[in-house]
């Protein structure tokens, strides 16, 4: 945890991104850390859990991370927690909580709410355009012989 800590403020003071960091480790070894980049790459997504998992990822040549532990210096906000699941380490460590987040201008508070919203009454308005060949995409890709589910 000390190192995620540690690599949050080094990100924070060379002015990457906000006070963020995150470290994957597998058997006892690190095999990712990053920080926050969002300022430094002009990237909203780069927030120290994706980034450290694209890392790790890269590192394990796989697009999971089983068998890992993340350690993150706070509670992952909801991005960050749907690209955890996807990557499905584990266990994840986080050492502050949202509160502590929100406290300091980093408040996610508001994605939550959107999220149980029907999704034209949302502040940005998200609206189904359906499409015969989206659709089929999904049963192509049931027939496909040589898929790799996840």
């Amino acid at each position: 945890m000390q190192l995620a800590v540690d690599t949050a403020r080094q990100g924070m003071e060379e002015g990457k991104g906000g006070p963020f960091g995150c470290v994957i480790v597998k058997d006892g070894k690190v095999i990712a850390a990053a920080h926050n980049e969002v300022i430094a790459s002009k990237d909203p997504t780069a927030h120290a859990e994706v980034v450290a998992i694209r890392k790790a990822c890269a590192a394990l040549n796989d697009f999971q991370l089983t068998g890992c532990e993340l350690y993150t210096s706070c509670e992952p906000c909801p991005m960050c927690l749907g690209a955890i699941y996807w990557a499905r380490p584990s266990v994840v460590y986080y050492a502050a909580g949202k509160q502590h987040a929100a406290a300091a201008g980093f408040d996610d508070s508001f994605i939550y709410e959107e999220i149980e919203k029907a999704p034209l009454s949302r502040k940005i308005r998200f609206e189904q355009l359906p499409f015969g060949d989206a659709n089929a995409l999904f049963a192509d890709w049931l027939q496909k012989e040589n898929r790799h589910d996840y």
